[in-house]
């Protein structure tokens, strides 16, 4: 480092006498988010082995931390797939009504749609994110094994109801774990990669549980959900990271007011996209594949299966790099590319019919779902950082989700059945289009400065002449030697 004078300074600062120990303070110093540590009775041998291992061990223990989310979020999207289209077709091959199945399944949405709140803050509630997981996905696993060996109405609904309820916790546990392991300035990556890892489970599952269902019975598609839990649970028990348990500074102990939260107009504006969102995607791809039934019944299972394999891949190669895209550019440019990818797969369902295109638009659902899944508690981060209610924040942003993919098959039967599948799908890149309009003009954004979030610890200036005046200037008022690390 040179000095004012041009002349390179000494590695070696002078210590005055009675100086204490100012000079073993200045030689333990890390840059470590700005504290100072003192290592009391180590010695410089101590400090200078310690700064070698610690951040080796810390990096070992990130590391496999990272792993195990990785793999809990596989799992995880395996043990969730269970309960999807497989439960209808077990409840039918037990003679079960289309009434019942329907109030079952219906039951189910509801209580989700009631536990997205309360479930949020009982997260934030908790000391443990991991502890809530672990409950989460053994009572998930209750229910699956419930579902195969009492297949009775009272013992599926509460079986139901179990699973939702779990559910609701899980979303927010994610992405608590993965803000506490990695910090908001990672936070847009790791949730890609969450988001990768989950499209494979998911596309892994159902491959594995249809082939199940084929050569087994459909009983052992939950016998199969059950086991999964076990991998799961294991995955979790190796994120060990301290900041998993209490997470950093982004999600501290509750400071703000549940009020205050659910008042907060950031956070009812983007529950407001996110709904509109919602209101126009649920319903486009049971209208398709009602008119795919239609027109072509014989390939209409094979035609759906592809549409629903297809996003996924499109999730698992871009996610990550929306994350990035997050972290640099901003949150809102993915959103209106969102926006607009939804609007344009909505006139394009109005105009194709072909069913190679038809699979081929269905791509753009992959886009939408790799947005929406970095994106959602990537801002919800945002708006509730240093809050402490993050996981309150996803939970009002997921009540949205389920108001709006309720309402959207609704209005989306209605305008088929009384004007027609082009108006039908019109109308719903209409709505697309007010979610893009809301999202431009009202939503701000909410990424936080890079100066905001760098470290805070000695900034040194990297201008050469300011640094210069000011230790030229205190060790004029000082009169003694200055300690320059």
């Amino acid at each position: 480092m040179a000095d004012c004078t041009g002349h390179s300074a000494k590695t070696d600062a002078v210590i005055p006498d009675g100086a204490g120990d100012i000079g073993l303070s200045a030689l333990a110093l890390e840059f470590d988010g700005g504290r100072l540590d003192r290592r009391v009775g180590g010695g410089f041998a101590s400090s200078a082995t310690s700064k070698q291992t610690a951040p080796a061990t810390r990096d070992a223990a990130a590391r496999a931390s990272a792993r195990g989310l990785d793999w809990f979020t596989f799992f995880l999207a395996d043990i969730q797939t269970g309960f999807g289209p497989f439960v209808a077709v077990y409840l039918t091959a037990h003679a079960w009504t289309q009434l019942d199945i329907g109030l079952v399944l219906t039951t189910g949405g509801l209580v989700a749609l009631a536990c997205q709140v309360p479930g949020g803050a009982l997260v934030d509630a908790m000391r443990s994110a991991r502890l809530v997981a672990m409950l989460a996905v053994a009572a998930i696993c209750l229910s699956a094994l419930a579902l195969a060996i009492w297949p009775s109405f009272l013992v599926v609904m509460a079986a139901r109801v179990l699973h939702a309820g779990a559910s609701c916790v899980l979303g927010p546990v994610i992405a608590a774990i993965s803000l506490g392991l990695v910090g908001h300035a990672a936070l847009g990556a790791r949730l890609g990669r969450n988001a990768r890892f989950a499209s494979i489970g998911n596309g892994f599952a159902a491959a594995a549980m249809g082939v199940c269902g084929y050569l087994v019975s459909n009983q052992a598609v939950f016998f199969l959900t059950a086991a999964l839990a076990a991998p799961a649970i294991l995955a979790l028990t190796r994120i060990r990271m301290g900041d998993a348990e209490r997470p950093r500074t982004d999600v501290a102990a509750p400071t703000a007011t549940i009020r205050s939260v659910l008042s907060d107009r950031r956070l009812l504006i983007f529950a407001g996209c996110i709904l509109l969102f919602q209101l126009a995607n649920a319903a486009m791809l049971p209208l398709m594949a009602g008119i795919v039934t239609l027109r072509a019944s014989e390939w209409a299972s094979t035609l759906i299966a592809a549409c629903i394999v297809l996003p996924q891949l499109v999730v698992a190669v871009f996610a990550p790099w929306v994350g990035r895209v997050a972290d640099s550019w901003g949150r809102r440019p993915p959103l209106f590319f969102c926006f607009v990818a939804l609007a344009l797969r909505g006139v394009l369902f109005a105009f194709v019919s072909d069913p190679y295109l038809i699979v081929a638009v269905q791509a753009l659902d992959g886009v939408c779902a790799a947005v929406l899944g970095v994106t959602v508690p990537l801002v919800v981060a945002d708006i509730t950082r240093g809050t402490g209610r993050f996981n309150l924040g996803l939970g009002i942003v997921g009540s949205a989700v389920g108001i709006g993919a309720a309402l959207s098959t609704t209005l989306a039967g209605y305008s088929i059945d009384h004007f027609g599948s082009s108006v039908a799908f019109f109308s719903l890149a209409s709505i697309a289009v007010c979610g893009l309009a809301l999202v431009w003009l009202l939503l701000p954004e909410t990424r936080p400065d890079v100066e905001q979030s760098a470290p805070r610890g000695l900034n040194f200036v990297t201008n050469d002449a300011e640094p210069c005046i000011n230790r030229n200037a205190a060790m004029r008022s000082s009169g003694r030697p200055i300690v320059i690390p």
